[in-house]
């Protein structure tokens, strides 16, 4: 027995930390963490749960428009916006109460308070000093508005999610997965929404077709997109909120939201008392044992900026966890990551892109197909589905794979596991395809584009 309180303090009770704690419990460690917000983090109060069940909430207005075309007289629709936010708190009411049950059963204390480092062993939380043998910081990020005039007239994403009245307009404004997926989640509940982005298109870093074949579908739905554009300016009116964009254009709105990127939460949290390095965007830098200059403090997640998903923090939370108290090593492949954007249409993704292939390799070939569902073939809806494969020539592998399309993500999910296994484009022919259902498409295709 140490002379420590606790093995391991964990700051931060996220998805990443969490998992730590039970890991390190069930390992019999003295475990100890610490949340001064939610139990779950980002990705259960504020984050990938709610936001998809607005996404399944959004998506029944276009669900009523189809079910016409098979027969059904569905009615006139007549959406809540309170019953929806009182149903989601009750759902996050329950998923916190299971994350402290989980913690509870592997023997962590669960202690509610802002928790800072005072040395290298010590903890300080709630005007107490606790000792630990190690420290583990899983804070996670934290969105950040930029400096503008009316900056106080901007909601994230966070308050996106407790809004008492559901807008007429919003504009939105970003280009990443958030900004995307928001634009679908208040246009598909009747918001009439704008996004505007200061690049020539949104979704930077994934594959350049489903960005572009997205940006069609987005706006073949009613939403404005307006890029190589920022807002320079709000001011609120008797009329609403006025924003003047860097062109001068002005445009009248209810809402203004700003999913413009997050930032690593480190602040006041006691790390640059300690000396623990920090990069240029105040993530804490780490090694790969996720061990920072400090020997005994220790980061995972989305506070070290390194590849910010929730299944990432878990896959690091967990082997820093049997590393410490079971010496083994870490073993997380950051190699083929399965993404998947939650925008309406989803988009689905694994592997390289074609822009990184054809830098990486000398010599690929590029699968394309594009048709509409079945699901929508009786409707007026013309979405198309979009299924994209890469391949190295020289081997037959498999290195990308890229869907825009109804369930991309369920479908991804799969594939991801045969290019995980490095499966080539003979054994994705050599598979019979489930009939009819749209992932068949992956392994029907044989021709590559010119």
């Amino acid at each position: 027995m140490s002379d420590y309180q606790y093995d391991l303090f964990i700051i931060g009770a996220g998805s990443g930390g969490v998992r730590a704690a039970r890991i390190a419990g069930s390992l019999d460690a003295r475990v100890a963490i610490a949340e001064d917000r939610y139990l779950g983090g980002t990705c259960v109060n504020v984050g990938c749960v709610p936001k998809k069940l607005f996404v399944y909430a959004s998506h029944f207005s276009e669900d009523f428009a189809n079910a016409s075309s098979f027969g059904w007289n569905p009615g006139k629709a007549d959406f809540s916006w309170k019953k929806l936010i009182a149903n989601k708190n009750t759902e996050i009411s329950q998923l916190n109460g299971v994350y402290k049950r989980l913690l509870d059963s592997a023997g962590v204390e669960t202690i509610i308070g802002r928790a800072t480092i005072s040395d290298e062993h010590t903890i300080e939380i709630n005007d107490e000093k606790i000792t630990t043998e190690r420290i583990l910081v899983a804070t996670g990020g934290w969105p950040n508005i930029p400096e503008i005039e009316g900056k106080e007239h901007i909601i994230s994403s966070n308050e996106a999610f407790f809004l008492e009245e559901l807008p007429e307009k919003i504009i939105i404004v970003g280009g990443g997965y958030i900004a995307v997926e928001f634009a679908g989640i208040f246009n598909g509940l009747g918001v009439e929404t704008t996004l505007v982005y200061r690049g020539p298109l949104f979704l930077r870093g994934f594959d350049r077709d489903l960005r572009e074949k997205l940006a069609v579908e987005m706006e073949n739905k009613g939403i404005t997109l307006k890029f190589e554009t920022n807002i320079r300016q709000i001011e609120k009116t008797t009329e609403g909120l006025v924003t003047t964009l860097d062109n001068g254009e002005q445009l009248i709105t209810g809402q203004v939201m700003y999913a413009t990127g997050r930032n690593p939460n480190t602040s006041n949290l006691g790390l640059e008392k300690v000396g623990v390095k920090l990069d240029s965007k105040q993530a804490i830098i780490v090694n790969e044992n996720y061990q920072t200059n400090i020997p005994s403090i220790y980061a995972i997640g989305d506070v070290t900026n390194r590849v910010n998903l929730t299944p990432v923090a878990l896959a690091e939370g967990m082997a820093l966890a049997r590393h410490l108290y079971n010496k083994q090593e870490i073993a997380v492949d950051y190699t083929n990551i399965p993404t998947c954007v939650f925008s309406q249409p989803n988009l689905g993704t694994v592997g390289l892109t074609e822009e990184e292939a054809r830098e990486q390799y000398s010599d690929i070939d590029i699968y394309k197909s594009s048709f509409r569902p079945m699901k929508l073939s009786l409707s007026d809806i013309d979405e198309k589905v979009f299924m994209k494969l890469i391949v190295d020539k020289q081997t037959d592998r498999v290195i990308g794979a890229h869907m825009l399309g109804p369930d991309a993500g369920e479908i991804i999910q799969g594939i991801g596991i045969a290019i995980k296994a490095g499966a080539t484009k003979k054994e994705f022919d050599s598979t019979i395809g489930i009939h009819p259902t749209t992932a068949e498409e992956f392994v029907t295709m044989r021709e590559p584009v010119s």
